[in-house]
């Protein structure tokens, strides 16, 4: 495993806050105001640990107000009615996990050593995505960083830490948008994290999920119902109301908070296609670019299952999930067309070059898998680095009944020629974590529930496949995993011992290499760069050329089929990786199986 030291700390110097209109906020002289709306109930008490009740102040249109003497350190809860006691939605901390007391923070406690960072270009951006709990929380990961920086990543992504209910969670059951989970360690331990990234030059991105709150711990229906709108439902239950300015406020604010409290780089917006607001993206990509430092590299990427291209316009968001990328991809290394990949599961090399040339496969074009609905818009206009690729993230593997990775389900070499592809095409790539040096372990859908939602979550899952063949008996169904149990979670860790084996070693060698080739070769040129074109040029192989930005000319090929691919002439420039199994062929005029190759024309002098 390459290994990197940490630099020598910078004098300590700066604290940083993100104001909040709602939840516990220091005033200064020791005292902490409190805000929570509560449009559904005309009396809301202020109940501090050791203290009497306290009732707050009504200022009208559902908010309510008390300032108080305390400080950090604080515990508190919100008393509605007879019975009805809650967390602050806004917490910045629960140390006793969703269904206990708040805790006041002090945001300005932490002093930043590298306070000045200010980010890198998007271009530059290679993202590892991180869940902290498979790697013993926010301290753990902290411990890898050097080892990420060491092998050339540039950027970690965590999966969402939001506070969710139980010690374990795969990210997506989150409540509390504003407390990083104590499963994962406390506010200090998380900016502690980013900021020993940001002194080896890595920056952080977050997944943050405001499309729906988990089934377990959220409370905003017992006080505020108007929060949620009853014509609407989502895979997961009745859709939030963005139309409320209030709404708007608590989500907007928090992406705002993880910016310029936590001082994160960016944002990967989770499944935005069911937020049924669209206008509230573009709203708070607004705010955000008027809202954070200038200077500052802030980056924003969105999950959206309709292709939208129109969110990627100047100022907005940066890029997209490519999801249209990695499901062709996976079509081609597995042969599996069931479900979702029934879509790509014709001409799967044609549709290839076409993300490869234009980003999304489907740009309006009628989806089988949907029954005819059209799905997408053009996107051919975008720069290449509007798209973020990959061949495997939490999704897609953790989605599948049995959490496999690409390792247990193509061959060893077209997985290697497909990463190659990734990390040296022009889009931004992302690799999953432990992906990068090959890691055969499984990635499960884990949770933490208690006693009477454990089992149904439990069944829910398991009828989730009901509809593949291969599960549609009660006896199949069974062999999935239980999401509740301790082992399925243990099972998905990626053990850092992986890497330094064979052939994790050979593996990891490869990917610092590519990446290495990237920043060397690609990076520098990627201003301005436009797709030349690309097309099949065989069953499983395509040819795809842009023109960068300083008018050289990169030109990928890739063969994912058993069998080599004749090339059509001896192409221009200077070969920038071929694997050295592949060289015989290529002097032949073929590309071998399982290989990919990339050339370099220097422009024009």
């Amino acid at each position: 495993m390459l290994a990197a030291s940490l630099p020598a700390d910078p004098p300590p110097g700066r604290r940083f806050h993100q104001p909040l209109s709602a939840g516990a906020e220091p005033v200064g002289s020791g005292r902490t105001r409190f805000r929570i709306w509560a449009p559904d109930h005309g009396r809301v008490q202020l109940l501090i640990e050791g203290r009497d009740p306290i009732d707050m102040l009504a200022l009208g249109e559902g908010w309510h107000e008390a300032t108080v003497e305390c400080g950090a350190g604080t515990r508190y809860r919100y008393g509605m009615g007879e019975d009805l006691v809650v967390p602050d939605p806004v917490s910045r901390f629960q140390p006793e996990d969703v269904h206990g007391p708040s805790e006041v923070i002090d945001p300005e406690a932490f002093l930043w050593r590298h306070g000045d960072w200010r980010g890198r270009p998007w271009r530059e951006a290679v993202i590892l995505e991180v869940h902290a709990g498979l790697w013993e929380g926010f301290a753990g990961v902290t411990r890898r960083l050097a080892e990420i920086a060491a092998r050339g990543f540039t950027a970690i992504e965590l999966m969402p830490v939001n506070d969710f209910p139980g010690a374990r969670n795969w990210g997506y059951d989150g409540v509390l948008p504003y407390a990083p989970d104590h499963a994962y360690g406390s506010p200090e331990e998380l900016k502690t994290l980013i900021d020993t990234a940001h002194g080896l030059g890595l920056m952080v991105f977050l997944d943050v999920v405001y499309n729906h709150f988990g089934p377990d711990g959220n409370y905003i229906h017992g006080y505020a119902g108007g929060f949620f709108r009853t014509d609407i439902e989502t895979p997961w239950g009745e859709a939030i109301d963005f139309r409320r300015p209030e709404v708007r406020r608590h989500f907007t604010e928090n992406a705002l908070y993880w910016l310029n409290e936590y001082r994160f780089d960016g944002l990967r917006f989770d499944a935005v296609h069911a937020i049924p607001d669209a206008d509230w993206l573009d709203e708070t990509a607004a705010r955000i670019r008027s809202e954070t430092e200038p200077g500052r590299h802030v980056h924003l990427v969105l999950e959206h299952d309709g292709n939208a291209a129109r969110h990627l316009a100047p100022g907005l968001y940066d890029a997209q999930w490519n999801d249209d990328m990695h499901h062709v991809m996976h079509v081609l290394l597995t042969g599996e067309t069931d479900g979702y990949y029934a879509d790509y599961a014709e001409a799967p090399a044609d549709r290839l070059a076409r993300a490869l040339a234009e980003g999304f496969v489907y740009q309006g074009d009628p989806s089988p898998y949907r029954g005819g609905e059209r799905r997408g818009e053009p996107s051919g206009h975008l720069p290449p680095t509007a798209f973020v690729n990959f061949l495997q993230n939490h999704d897609q593997i953790g989605n599948r009944a049995f959490g496999e990775r690409l390792t247990s389900l193509a061959p060893v070499a077209a997985v290697a020629a497909a990463t190659a592809l990734i990390l040296l095409a022009p889009a931004i790539p992302l690799m999953f974590m432990g992906e990068d040096w090959g890691s055969t372990r499984p990635f499960l859908f884990f949770t933490d529930h208690h006693d009477e939602l454990a089992p149904l979550v439990r069944e829910g899952r398991r009828r989730e496949f009901a509809r593949f063949e291969r599960f549609a008996d009660d006896q199949a169904r069974a062999r999935i995993p239980d999401p509740n149990a301790a082992l399925t979670f243990e099972t998905s860790r990626t053990e850092a011992d992986e890497a330094a084996r064979e052939p994790g070693r050979a593996r990891a060698a490869l990917v610092a290499g590519l990446i290495a080739l990237r920043q060397r070769e690609i990076v520098p040129r990627l201003e301005g760069a436009v797709s030349e074109g690309a097309a099949a040029i065989g069953p499983k192989a395509v040819r795809a050329a842009w023109r960068l930005g300083d008018g050289a000319v990169l030109t990928l090929f890739c063969n994912l089929d058993g069998s080599p691919v004749p090339l059509d002439g001896k192409p221009e420039g200077r070969w920038l990786f071929v694997p050295p199994e592949a060289i015989e062929a290529l002097e032949t005029g073929a590309l071998a199986p399982m290989t990919t190759a990339a050339v370099l024309r220097e422009p024009e002098p």
